[in-house]
């Protein structure tokens, strides 16, 4: 690895045997010296299904949008033909290209620095957005069931106060979000689990495959995107595989499968449960439409069980997608895509405090607007950067076969692998398609805020007002580009 300082053009002519040495060294894109501790598997695991999804709470507008049929095809198709090549795409990459960049590494390697600023400026974007949703729907949850003394508070004080507690994890960190995320996961779904004891004895399956409801249009746009929503962010752990993950070329995928399994299954059970056992009317079933199934099921004292899962819930995909923000804003320091204060770190914890600082307060001074379309604001500016994600994965197969990658999807032919994901490709563009104006105008405006912002710091970076640095092994050094278009042309 070069040194900050090292002169770009200085070489070293190296022995034969040593040059070989240096064509399968795997490239690190990180100079920080680590000193946390890192996940076991189980916390990775919990931090995966948190940046994830985090169980059952907003999946009842898939049921109320598309019906209980497609509702449950969906849980079992989605993540075949979506998650699984996210997941194994991240797996590729994020061990052949570690560091806290994550994706922004990716497409910085493959495209530059200029695609890969906007891919990490619209995913970080996605990610604050989301974010400033979790303390709001937590308050909202819990409110019902605090003593009325609580009441008379302001009702954005007590998110601004309440997004700043739900940080301070994140601070002391890593391991300590991974831990609480295990707590938090089985807490917030002991409710769904009783739900569905109870419900058993009163299911009958042949509403499962209730299409629809006469009179009724399906909402397609809002059952994809809530699907969306609910089963995507698979990338989002490779901005912590350098921080937190022991051989990550075995431990990401096994990490992947389990996650994806607890995500399913989590989901699908209480679904089943529920739509089985009750009269459907899905105009019902919108978001905290479980609290009602919990009440007509269990009982009416159940129901603050249910209120009090989901803000548990809310809390652990909160920390698990803060962690990944921050470390995210700390990998594009390391690259020189923004300045170096934004990788400082805390001297007791070794955390980036400053990288979990920004999507905090800008998370709360997110929540204070009023957004009718969240979620399909979150996922058109998410389904632009995996767009060009899946576009450099592809393209750093052509770019630089020699690069050592210690997992690898076992497909070697170009044209095979452009096939295997045609479908997520179509998917994306769809979701993007489905947007609506007011979507379309405000992203529009904050990508031209961040072309801006690149160019700025270009200028920044030329006339030194601020202190950058660049830490990126040049792949093209340890590249053979012999053959290049023969391979292009397989």
């Amino acid at each position: 690895m070069k040194a900050a300082n090292s002169s770009p053009n200085s070489k070293t002519i190296l022995p034969e045997n040593e040059k070989q040495e240096a064509v399968q060294e795997p490239p690190m894109f990180s100079t920080t010296k680590i000193k946390s501790k890192s996940l076991s598997f189980i916390p990775l695991v919990f931090l995966i299904y948190f940046q994830v999804s985090g169980g059952p709470y907003g999946t009842e507008s898939i049921v109320g949008s598309g019906g209980p049929f497609f509702a449950i095809l969906g849980f079992l198709l989605f993540p075949v033909i979506w998650s699984i090549p996210e997941a194994l795409v991240t797996a590729e990459l994020a061990t052949a290209f570690p560091g806290n960049g994550g994706f922004v590494i990716w497409t910085h390697q493959a495209f530059g620095p200029f695609w890969g600023f906007l891919v990490g400026f619209w995913k970080f974007l996605s990610a604050v957005i989301n974010l400033s949703s979790y303390p709001v729907l937590c308050i909202d949850y819990i409110d019902p069931i605090l003593p009325t003394s609580f009441s008379p508070l302001p009702h954005y004080l007590v998110i601004s106060v309440s997004t700043m507690l739900l940080s301070v994890l994140n601070f002391i960190g890593l391991p300590t979000v991974g831990y609480a995320a295990i707590s938090l996961g089985v807490l917030s779904y002991l409710p769904f689990l009783v739900i569905s004891v109870f419900a058993i004895p009163k299911i009958d399956p042949s509403k499962w495959a209730v299409l629809g409801q006469k009179g009724r249009k399906k909402e397609w746009p809002l059952f994809f995107n809530s699907l969306f929503w609910n089963l995507n962010c698979w990338d989002n752990v490779s901005t912590l595989v350098v921080e937190g993950v022991k051989k990550p070329s075995k431990t990401l995928p096994k990490a992947f499968l389990s996650a994806g399994l607890l995500t399913c299954l989590t989901s699908l059970i209480p679904m089943l449960a529920a739509t089985g056992a009750m009269s459907l009317d899905l105009d019902d079933w919108v978001d905290g439409f479980y609290t009602v199934v919990a009440e007509k099921i269990v009982g009416k004292r159940f129901k603050k069980w249910v209120r009090i899962g989901a803000f548990l819930s809310g809390i652990g995909v909160y920390q698990s997608q803060l962690s990944s923000c921050s470390y995210q804003l700390s990998g594009m320091a390391e690259l020189g895509l923004l300045p170096k204060l934004f990788g400082v770190r805390s001297k007791r914890f070794n955390t980036p405090w400053l990288g979990i600082m920004i999507p905090t307060v800008i998370s709360v001074l997110v929540s204070y607007m009023n957004f009718r379309h969240v979620t399909s604001l979150v996922n058109v500016l998410n389904s632009l950067g995996m767009l060009v994600e899946f576009s450099a994965f592809i393209w750093l197969r052509v770019k630089f076969p020699g690069v050592e990658r210690p997992f690898k999807i076992p497909i070697t032919r170009l044209r095979w692998l452009i096939a295997a994901l045609f479908i997520p490709f179509g998917f994306l563009v769809y979701v993007i398609c489905v947007g609506t104006k007011i979507i379309y105008l405000v992203i529009v405006v904050l990508t031209a805020v961040g072309i801006i912002w690149y160019f700025c710091m270009k200028i920044f970076q030329a006339t030194m007002w601020l202190d950058f640095i660049h830490v990126v092994k040049k792949l093209a050094d340890y590249e053979d580009f012999g053959g290049y278009y023969e391979r292009i042309l397989k």
